[in-house]
């Protein structure tokens, strides 16, 4: 039994499923600011959980579906989440040693850096007015932050995803 590897990739893509459902779930339009990142946060946890199945590759096509789900160009939502699973890719040997609340601190500035790039490329674009509040959704995020590692750990022991 202890030879025995438990393949269970169906769980972190089924988690990625899921965040990509929260992330275009219906919502009174004056909290649509304030919603979180939820596929950017649960890109980070498996990113800095299992780093060797979760990577960039993973961010560009869940960037891709992401884009298409919310109608964007092409790319331009898989752009920021592949900068962002860079990196946390640099970053996950020291952020895994940190307590989740300081995870939440980095966690701030990586998700900050990844919705400023969103906000540059929607300028480029002219989808958007550049408007400071685009940063909101990254400080949600934060807050969020220590409910979506302590869920997304207990899946990852109950389905000994490795």
């Amino acid at each position: 039994m202890a030879g025995v590897k438990a393949n269970n990739g169906w769980v972190v893509w089924l988690s990625l499923a899921v965040a990509l459902l929260l992330s275009v779930a219906p919502m009174p339009k004056s909290l649509e600011l304030v919603r979180p990142l939820w596929p950017a946060l649960v890109l980070v946890f498996w990113c800095l959980q299992t780093p060797h199945k979760v990577g960039m590759t993973t961010a560009w096509l869940l960037g891709l579906c992401e884009d298409v789900l919310y109608g964007q160009l092409l790319g331009q939502g898989a752009l920021c989440l592949v900068v962002l699973a860079f990196l946390v890719l640099l970053l996950h040997q020291r952020l895994r040693m940190f307590p989740v609340w300081q995870q939440a601190l980095i966690l701030l500035m990586l998700l900050g850096i990844s919705q400023l790039l969103q906000l540059w490329l929607n300028a480029l674009v002219g989808n958007r007015p550049p408007t400071l509040l685009f940063l909101l959704p990254a400080a949600v995020s934060v807050l969020v932050w220590p409910w979506v590692y302590g869920l997304l750990s207990g899946v990852k022991r109950r389905f000994a995803v490795n």
